[in-house]
């Protein structure tokens, strides 16, 4: 049966908007667990634009699930990550003036840099994922550079303006997903699935854990941080039941 891990950066980002003291992310990743979440998410930009040191280290000591902290591959983060010792890192690229991760990581292009962060990290005793796009060269090379899992970006399935794309994308994903797996590689999901896209991944038995954040967070803004939470896992349960 796939997990559900619950992406809390965007209640750091209605933090931020006013600077102000709330709402706080850690009482957010809280109430996703109580209400079934499997894990917990936070990405650790290097501007800090959402989530801060604070809130990472204070993650790390309440979380009774998997914490995962997205960041990406320079020194200053796998300092952080070694120190905290989450139970997964998410390597992920990373541009300032993107408004959220644009893409996956071409690994095919930055290997020898992220196989020493992949290395760096496992020696540390933190299992590492890769964020990748649906691409089976990318596939490969996250198995050769050591990773343990992937994370297959979902935005340009869940984008799609007509039928015709999401079946592409889709497909893309079935094979990326096919081959991880054929590689002894843990298969995580995500970017930009909701609660209407989230029932096409049924074609896809081979993903252990889905990570959502921005939709949970907006239907959040509506009924709540535990129906919203208790709404999307009882989707990805009737996923892969």
């Amino acid at each position: 049966m796939a997990g559900l891990a619950v992406n809390i950066d965007h209640i750091a980002t209605i933090r931020e908007a006013r600077k102000a003291s709330y709402p706080d992310p850690i009482a957010a990743a809280l109430r996703a667990e109580m209400a079934g979440a499997d894990g917990i998410v936070a990405h650790l930009r290097e501007d800090r634009r959402h989530v801060n040191d604070r809130d990472v280290r204070l993650l790390r000591e309440v979380i009774q699930t998997r914490f995962i902290l997205e960041m990406a591959a320079t020194d200053e983060m796998l300092a952080i990550a070694l120190e905290v010792m989450p139970e997964l890192v998410t390597l992920v690229p990373e541009k300032r003036e993107e408004v959220t991760t644009e893409g996956g990581l071409d690994l095919v292009a930055n290997r020898e840099h992220i196989e020493k962060a992949v290395t760096r990290l496992q020696d540390g005793g933190i299992p590492v994922s890769i964020f990748i796009d649906a691409d089976l060269d990318q596939i490969r090379m996250a198995r050769e550079v050591g990773a343990d899992f992937v994370e297959i970006h979902t935005g340009a399935f869940c984008d799609a303006e007509t039928d015709d794309e999401r079946q592409v994308e889709m497909e893309r994903i079935k094979a990326a997903a096919k081959l991880a797996h054929e590689l002894e590689l843990g298969v995580n999901a995500g970017h930009g699935i909701n609660y209407d896209s989230v029932k096409a991944f049924k074609e896809v038995p081979e993903i252990d854990e889905y990570s959502i954040g921005h939709s949970i967070v907006a239907r959040a803004a509506m009924v709540g941080m535990d129906q919203a939470v208790r709404d999307m896992a009882q989707l990805v349960k009737e996923l892969h039941p």
